[in-house]
């Protein structure tokens, strides 16, 4: 067979295969040409879904004469000149293949004015080949404006695969608002088929996220930063109640939007402990770091990056997003305090303010009937002995006295029925005006929702939730501080992947800290020879390569965590205090400075909230006052 040299235009037109699959992919590498280019406002324009007319205009530094043909050839590009640049890339676009790919399966015009130039200049192009040869004058302002029609009008088997015209267009839109998201000092407009999709101007990074995604991520948002090493991970997270199954995450590397499964499992472990079932963080993330830690010509889409340190920047990221999770009870009322928790303070450190007078009084379980059978050394953790509803009496450690004004909250023999109200203490009320975050307790609802008054308003919490959150970090904390193994009778042979049993050499004496012992005899055979007293070996052919693959890719894993941490949440739910069970008004103070001083005190172990909030203003909006 003989080898043949293949024309430039069919070249252009396989590349063009690789870099534009379809109208997105034009708006994107065209409005990256226009970041690079300095652009402080980027117009596109989309018809028919980008099949028929893509127009991106900017006012960026434009393209001179000299350059202007130039631009249309393959591999021509002003971002790189050697390969000391390319392992350093920090424009937008770089490969010098985007103009001429997309010329070699449309028909573009493209036009440029550069500062000083007495008029702009104009090349017409169809199937590769500059219409006359050479650029003719034109007329507009210092810029560039790129006109894209007929999308693969010269490959008529590409344009068949093409969705429909509403699909491409949400593709575009997609694709702009992520561009939009990571470049808030430019102002952006999204035209399609004559309709105003967007608008939006220069602004802050907050400004921008709200702008293009909603008030949600201003009145329910996260906001979080970290900084290790020149690295700094910053954006929004929702909060866990809003999660949702469909892909909700916003990645940036650099300004440059990146699908990177690392990434995504270290926010899904910083958000594991508060997530409803296979429900996905919501968040927008931006990633800063020095270029030449980040390999960017992976794929040519760029979609893609590697990271020359993956496992210090996962645990920049988990540890990042974990802290802002971890703040408990913030701004609950703005109530007034001796000291206000800092940003990022961890649950601890907000247990070490001083908020009122009222000392925390751990609460101890009140149904253990259902619990799953547990260490009596555990029993400690969830507050004292465990204590049956049918036991008469207070569930307050050291058995406080109720205070005769709560009676009607005490017993549910008493006359009232469970969550009646009685009228609360002046000295509550007094209390609250400067009080802790969640307030001091002024009733029981249903004898489920302690509602209690803080400076800001009502405070309504369900008593459940929150104890069960209060129980789980518990249990968590005293299971962290001593981790029992078994050995077991005969060796469990397993086989994994090369990568995972190399796991075994490089972390032994790690794994053998977590109660997991295990010898490597083979290129891809471990044998497993103890395993931490609380999972047993039933399943561990299943937990086990997960947990060495983690490790390997990740530096860390939570294969061990997870599967302890499912049972003691069991173990927490069934021993919480129960809807029904009436509560002291010590009882409740009690609850309320516990569930302050605790890490994601604000959802209970299945994503569920366990307090909220309703401020003066709003109750005063229900009863019209002040009209």
């Amino acid at each position: 067979m003989t080898i043949l040299r293949l024309p430039d235009l069919l070249i252009s037109q396989i590349a063009a295969g690789e870099v534009i699959e379809r109208p997105a992919a034009v708006v994107r590498e065209l409005v990256e040409n226009c970041l690079d280019a300095g652009a402080n406002r980027i117009d596109v324009e989309v018809e028919e879904g980008g099949a028929r007319r893509i127009r991106v205009d900017d006012d960026g530094s434009g393209i001179g004469l000299d350059d202007l043909s130039l631009a249309l050839e393959r591999h021509a590009t002003s971002k790189i000149a050697a390969l000391e640049d390319l392992e350093g890339v920090a424009s937008m676009g770089f490969r010098g293949e985007a103009l001429a790919s997309v010329a070699s399966v449309a028909r573009v015009e493209l036009t440029s004015a550069v500062p000083g130039a007495t008029h702009a200049w104009q090349v017409r192009v169809e199937g590769g080949a500059i219409e006359g040869g050479r650029p003719v004058p034109a007329a507009r302002a210092v810029g560039t404006t790129v006109d894209v029609r007929d999308l693969f009008f010269n490959t008529p088997a590409r344009r068949k695969f093409l969705k429909s015209a509403s699909t491409e267009r949400g593709h575009c839109e997609t694709v702009l608002r992520r561009l939009a998201l990571a470049n808030p000092q430019t102002a952006f407009s999204l035209q399609c088929d004559g309709r105003t999709v967007f608008r939006v101007g220069p602004q802050s990074q907050a400004e921008r996220i709200v702008a293009l995604l909603g008030e949600v991520f201003d009145s329910a948002g996260l906001p979080f930063d970290g900084e290790a090493g020149g690295t700094r991970v910053h954006g929004i997270a929702l909060r866990p109640e809003l999660a949702s199954a469909k892909d909700q995450q916003y990645l940036f590397v650099n300004r440059r939007f990146v699908r990177d499964r690392m990434l995504a499992h270290a926010i899904r472990e910083a958000f594991r402990d508060i997530l409803h079932g296979a429900t996905a963080p919501a968040c927008v993330m931006f990633l800063d770091t020095h270029p030449a830690l980040v390999d960017v010509n992976v794929h040519p889409a760029k979609a893609e990056v590697r990271f020359r340190e993956p496992q210090a920047l996962y645990r920049l990221v988990f540890h990042t997003l974990e802290r802002a999770l971890a703040v408990s009870i913030e701004g609950a009322g703005g109530g007034s305090a001796t000291a206000a928790p800092a940003a990022g303070a961890t649950g601890q450190e907000i247990a070490a303010l001083r908020w009122g007078t009222q000392q925390s009084i751990p609460l101890q379980v009140a149904d253990s009937r259902a619990a799953p059978a547990m260490p009596a050394a555990w029993r400690a953790a969830l507050g004292g002995a465990m204590a049956s509803d049918r036991e008469a009496g207070s569930i307050v450690s050291g058995g406080a006295s109720t205070p005769a004004a709560w009676s009607g909250l005490s017993s549910a023999d008493n006359g009232h029925r469970p969550g009646s109200s009685a009228e609360a203490p002046p000295q509550v009320a007094e209390q609250a005006a400067e009080g802790p975050p969640l307030g001091h307790a002024i009733g029981l609802l249903h004898g489920a929702f302690i509602l209690a008054q803080n400076a800001a308003g009502l405070v309504v919490v369900d008593m459940h939730a929150a104890h069960e959150r209060i129980l789980y970090e518990r249990l968590k904390r005293q299971m962290d501080t001593r981790i029992e193994s078994q050995t077991l009778l005969e060796p469990l042979p397993l086989e994994v992947s090369e990568e995972a049993a190399a796991v075994v050499d490089a972390h032994g004496d790690e794994l053998r800290a977590l109660g997991v012992d295990l010898s490597r005899f083979g290129a891809q055979m471990v044998a497993l020879r103890a395993v931490p007293v609380l999972l047993g070996r039933s399943d561990a052919r299943r937990w086990l390569p997960r947990l060495l693959d983690e490790w390997a890719s990740f530096g860390r894993s939570s294969a061990l965590s997870a599967r302890r941490d499912a049972f003691l949440a069991t173990c927490a739910c069934h021993a919480a205090v129960r809807a029904g069970r009436a509560l002291s008004a010590v009882e409740m103070d009690a609850l309320l400075r516990d569930l302050e001083a605790t890490e994601r005190g604000g959802h209970c172990n299945h994503g569920r909230p366990t307090w909220r909030s309703l401020p003066l203003a709003e109750l005063d909006a229900l009863f019209m006052r002040g009209r």
